[in-house]
């Protein structure tokens, strides 16, 4: 009788140690795969601050390398959220990268005169730092 009951007892402790099933096995390595793994068209990593530059034609973080606008407008104690200028080589075009932008494209505007930029509905002002949109001062830049 305590061969038997030794033996089950041995067999439910062997049993216990046995190797988890391949489905577990694919599903961890699934999610390690998944962090990190959010590269847009581009290549562009979303998760690492990366948007696709059309004037670099590369990956950037644009709140690293563009210069940053702040919402003139905005209720007492909410978040500022900015939006982004990136000048060409040239200083010719600059490419705004705006926070509502559901596309997450950025616009293009052209240089028509003394440091200003253009561009259907959005105009620059680079001497102000004042980003206009349909005429309207929406964004400015911290400059004295």
């Amino acid at each position: 009788m305590k061969k038997l009951i030794l033996t089950a007892v041995c067999l439910i402790g062997l049993s216990a140690c046995n190797k988890p099933s391949k489905t577990t096995e694919n599903t961890v390595t699934a999610e390690k795969k998944a962090v990190g793994a959010d590269k847009d068209d581009h290549g562009c990593i979303g998760s690492a601050g990366q948007t696709w530059s059309e004037l670099k034609q590369n990956c950037i973080q644009v709140f690293n390398e563009g210069f940053r606008l702040n919402p003139i407008a905005r209720e007492k104690d909410a978040a500022v959220i900015s939006a982004f200028v990136l000048w060409s080589q040239d200083k010719s075009k600059i490419e705004l990268f705006l926070p509502d932008d559901v596309k997450q494209e950025s616009i293009i505007l052209n240089k028509t005169e003394n440091d200003l930029y253009q561009n259907d509905q959005y105009k620059y002002d680079a001497n102000k730092s004042i980003l206009y949109v349909d005429g309207v001062e929406k964004y400015k830049g911290n400059v004295e």
